[in-house]
């Protein structure tokens, strides 16, 4: 049975989706860009600001399901240019255990959401 995770910790869903779902000791995290949960606005102008608001975002949904990023097994990033690729890791590394950090994908798109530069999603086992 699934278990909807919702947090006002992090940005409402712009769709008809949900934050996450718990599926027995598995969540599966919607991809977060960088909005800001007590503002609703976006954070611009700096990728490394914009890759620390979505880890944030995915943060507080992981403490919403008594998870923390030790939990992260499969991580998806997706950006707008791959140029911006060493700066977006430098903050996301931050946020891992280089030994245990999970497994990844980092894809290049055309556009995301509110033609935002970053968006990122997980996947996180108890």
């Amino acid at each position: 049975m699934k278990k909807i995770i919702n947090t006002p910790k992090a940005p409402a869903p712009i769709g008809p989706y949900n934050q996450a779902v718990l599926i027995k000791d598995t969540l599966y995290i919607s991809g977060q860009i960088p909005i800001d949960p007590a503002t609703g606005n976006l954070v611009e102008g700096d990728i490394q600001k914009e890759t620390k608001q979505s880890m944030e975002n995915l943060k507080a949904i992981l403490d919403e399901a008594g998870m923390t990023f030790e939990h992260v097994i499969k991580t998806s990033i997706f950006i707008k240019d791959m140029n911006q690729f060493a700066q977006i890791n430098e903050v996301y590394g931050t946020y891992f255990d280089a030994d245990t950090a999970p497994a990844r994908e980092t894809v290049e798109v055309a556009n995301l959401p509110k033609f935002v530069n970053v968006e990122i999603s997980m996947i996180a086992v108890k």
